[in-house]
């Protein structure tokens, strides 16, 4: 959809909207990026799976990939708390090689394969450097950590700093830390991390449709008209 019509059916489903859900949802869409994403890769366990994308949407995260090669990702609503209406999920489940093909996809998007894990050419968390690109960091299983997939295509090697005698935090305790530094660290930088003004209108556009009454057959009543 061009911009100019953007703008104005934007404009059309805010007129079914109030004033401070339109506000809510025009400061989120500024605070939303995709320089960042997070990939989970075989997570079975509901409410670690469910408390990411939550973490996700906390943090001003767009997208969430997710790898089911031999489980199925599940959400705990109780624990999701209404955050999946919000943050764009992409299942990746019908490759023969689905951590490969997901790998393929987000390098040709520009993005740095990073995996979350002890590694002998690791580096600590403070010390990524957010201005070499996007990143796009994967999580595994706290059983068997990522797959060899996984580790033998990914660019960097991060961990979490500890100082404990325990091994490793849970999932979404560590997808948590990742995304409290990574993002209070971009929005101090120069790095251009927000979506651009398409991106922006569509999203705020998507939105809409779910939270005004009807917001789909709203919209396609509208595009008849004005397409």
């Amino acid at each position: 959809m061009e911009e100019r019509l953007l703008k104005e059916a934007v404009n059309f489903l805010e007129g079914f909207s109030n004033d401070n859900r339109k506000e809510l949802l025009r400061k989120n869409v500024e605070d939303r990026t995709r320089y960042i994403t997070l990939v989970l890769e075989d997570i079975f366990q509901a409410q670690n799976a469910s408390a990411v994308i939550r973490t996700c949407d906390c943090f001003g995260i767009q997208d969430l990939h997710v790898i089911e090669n031999y489980n199925s990702y599940k959400l705990n609503p109780d624990v999701v708390m209404g955050a999946s209406k919000w943050v764009d999920l992409h299942r990746h489940h019908k490759e023969e090689r689905n951590t490969l093909s997901t790998i393929s996809k987000l390098k040709s998007q520009g993005y740095r394969i990073v995996a979350t894990t002890p590694h002998t050419n690791d580096i600590l968390l403070p010390d990524f450097d957010l201005s070499k690109g996007k990143a796009a960091f994967f999580f595994g299983t706290e059983r068997t950590g990522l797959s060899d997939e996984v580790m033998n295509n990914a660019d960097e090697f991060v961990k979490i700093p500890m100082y404990g005698f325990t091994e490793s935090f849970n999932i979404s305790v560590s997808a948590a830390l990742v995304l409290s530094h990574l993002t209070t660290a971009l929005r101090r930088s120069d790095v251009e991390w927000q979506l651009s003004d398409n991106e922006k209108l569509e999203l705020n556009l998507k939105w809409l449709k779910k939270t005004v009454r009807s917001g789909d057959e709203l919209l396609e009543k509208f595009l008849k008209k004005n397409q």
